[in-house]
């Protein structure tokens, strides 16, 4: 009987994974110091969530058939101490996928953007058309119970792959474990500040996923990218590269129609460039895994998007209010433009929350540029008690104003005057976007977003 205990059970991967190897019969336990919705009524759901949060040396016995150690523990855990002790081999989650997928065909999804999207778009196309398959992703799709899936008789796994460090104990990028045949890296744009201090720190990452490619593998990659596209054209003997861009569309009546060349014009539910990209993308993973045209075109037409990825939280006439997960500046700039490029002639009030280490740090502000430019009403929200907790120097409406250059963009620090405000403007002809990956000081979405358009 496989007996597997998780350190640091409530993280979004982590949760996911022992929920799936208890559905393979495995027995599982788990510790953790804090657990979040929706972590903890899903471990709940099947009997998994730790009555009590802490750390519980006693649960580390020599009957565990090993530990998988989760980013969210610190070096000096005392469960991890305990395993160390009684020699229980310790995984790190990339450390463990990998184990468990030595035999099939592996695909990694890598990028500072797009890459949930992707791999969306990768597992929607291969369900659709019936594929035996594994994945691994970073947030939940619809049509798909978990985030991760492991059987014995796939004969491939498709996963989401960061370049964020694996485990405290160990600093390599996740995507480096994964050992993958066929990688997509789909564009490079500073990030993680407190991680990676420079740009160059950065881009390493991904080029050592790119030569980490074994004989026959293949590199897919947007050439729009100037980084990227030094990294893909490198010369990598016998590994096919394969560069990708904007999928050839047109705009009508708001609606987004890609333009092939065997299939006709096709009618897509996403849109903005950048899922244009994203769709390129995908596709080329789906022609290396045997997928033809016809039957991705197909099953494109019926892709809604990941959660929280320009999710549309209600809609009538004239007006649409999106929530996107943005926070990084390329992101915030993508989703801004897409909604502009979409709906030209409505007023789009866009609102972003520095809510993560970078956005608040003084010294990657300025990154943020001009990246609200696509807004006719710029808005930005942080909590200053954030930045308390992060340890971080306090931040002025006109460094805001300074970091965004945009003399016009409206600064809140109180979610109440934030929310009152949207709620003071005339709703008509107008779409609103809510980027964050926070929860812009606990503001009920759904129910503003129900307010404004009734």
């Amino acid at each position: 009987m496989h007996k597997i205990h998780f350190i640091s059970i409530g993280g979004s991967v982590m949760h996911n994974l022992a929920i799936e190897l208890h559905l393979k019969g495995f027995i599982v336990t788990g510790s953790d110091d804090e657990i979040y919705e929706p972590s903890s009524s899903r471990l709940a759901q099947y009997d998994l969530l730790p009555p009590v949060t802490g750390w519980f040396p006693e649960k580390i016995t020599t009957d565990l058939e090993a530990v998988i150690l989760g980013m969210h523990a610190r070096q000096d855990n005392p469960e991890l101490a305990k395993a160390k002790e009684l020699g229980i081999k310790v995984y790190s989650y990339p450390e463990y996928i990998f184990e468990q997928s030595q035999n099939k065909q592996r695909v990694v999804i890598a990028g500072s953007h797009g890459k949930t999207t992707i791999t969306s778009m990768v597992l929607h196309v291969l369900k659709y058309n019936k594929r035996n398959f594994n994945y691994l992703v970073g947030a939940q799709i619809e049509g798909f119970d978990n985030m991760v899936k492991l059987s014995e008789n796939a004969p491939l796994i498709v996963i989401e792959g960061d370049e964020y460090f694996t485990s405290p104990i160990d600093p390599t990028p996740k995507f480096i474990h994964y050992q993958p045949h066929i990688a997509l890296i789909s564009g490079i744009a500073w990030d993680h500040f407190n991680v990676f201090p420079t740009w160059e720190s950065y881009v390493k990452q991904f080029e050592l996923l790119a030569d980490s490619l074994p004989k026959a593998g293949a590199i897919i990659f947007d050439e729009t990218d100037d980084m990227l596209d030094v990294i893909g054209q490198k010369e990598r003997p016998d590994v096919a590269s394969t560069p990708y861009t904007v999928h050839p569309h047109r705009i009508e009546d708001n609606k987004t129609i890609l333009i092939t060349a065997e299939q006709g014009e096709v009618p897509v539910l996403v849109f903005g460039s950048h899922n244009m990209k994203n769709i390129s993308g995908a596709r080329e993973v789906c022609e290396r895994l045997g997928v033809t045209d016809e039957q991705f075109y197909n099953a494109i037409r019926t892709f809604k998007g990941a959660s929280k990825r320009l999710e549309l939280l209600g809609t009538n006439d004239t007006v649409n209010v999106y929530r996107d997960f943005a926070h990084a500046p390329s992101k915030v700039e993508a989703t801004t433009n897409a909604l502009k490029e979409q709906f030209p002639d409505r007023t789009l009030v866009a609102c972003a929350e520095l809510h993560t280490f970078s956005s608040l740090n003084k010294g990657f502000l300025s990154q943020y540029r001009r990246k609200l430019k696509a807004a006719d009403v710029a808005i930005v929200y942080f909590n200053p008690l954030t930045l308390e907790h992060k340890r971080l120097e306090s931040l002025s409406e006109d460094d805001i104003k300074t970091a965004f250059k945009r003399d016009d963009l409206k600064v809140f620090t109180n979610s109440a005057e934030l929310e009152a405000f949207l709620r003071s403007l005339t709703w008509k002809d107008a779409n609103l976007l809510l980027m964050s990956s926070g929860t812009f000081g606990d503001i009920d979405l759904k129910k503003l977003a129900a307010d404004i358009l009734a």
